[in-house]
């Protein structure tokens, strides 16, 4: 259920985004105690702000009412995805080169499961990670299909 709520809410949402220049990141329907939260992260290239949010959370929510998709009573929250914004598309990984990054992956490469440093580069099938560690650097190559999550990453 989880899933078609998500699809069915990155479906209303992009035509909206659209006309306001902005692009949906990620999309979350989720249980929380007793309350179910559906969560929509936004972003543009100069960012977002509380007037942006405060549009799309009106016009989506006109649209999910005359649609109707959710059973049962929920939070609608509209949000930047903030400075370790999630990865989740190929588009996402090739504006983050050059960038710090977090990356986790499914199995070890080389011994590691996770990544910590600045990403090198990006082809499409390959991540090129090149990580600090003590005094030296090394470059870490993770297949793409190998990544179970990647995000951006503040190191100190």
């Amino acid at each position: 259920m989880s899933k078609k709520v998500t699809e069915t809410t990155s479906e209303l949402v992009t035509p909206i985004l659209d006309e306001l220049n902005l692009e949906l990141v990620d999309v979350e329907f989720k249980k929380e105690g007793p309350n179910w939260f559906l969560r929509v992260f936004i972003d543009s290239e100069t960012g977002v702000d509380l007037e942006d949010c405060g549009q799309v959370s009106e016009k989506l929510s006109e649209k999910l009412d005359e649609l109707d998709p959710i059973q049962q009573a929920y939070f609608l929250e509209v949000s930047s995805p903030g400075a370790e914004r999630p990865l989740k598309k190929e588009k996402d990984l090739v504006k983050a080169v050059g960038k710090n990054v977090h990356v986790s992956t499914y199995e070890p490469i080389e011994g590691e499961k996770v990544f910590e440093g600045k990403l090198i580069a990006f082809d499409g099938n390959q991540l090129e990670v090149e990580v600090k560690i003590k005094t030296r650097k090394k470059v870490y190559s993770i297949p793409y299909d190998k990544v179970a999550n990647a995000r951006l990453a503040i190191i100190f």
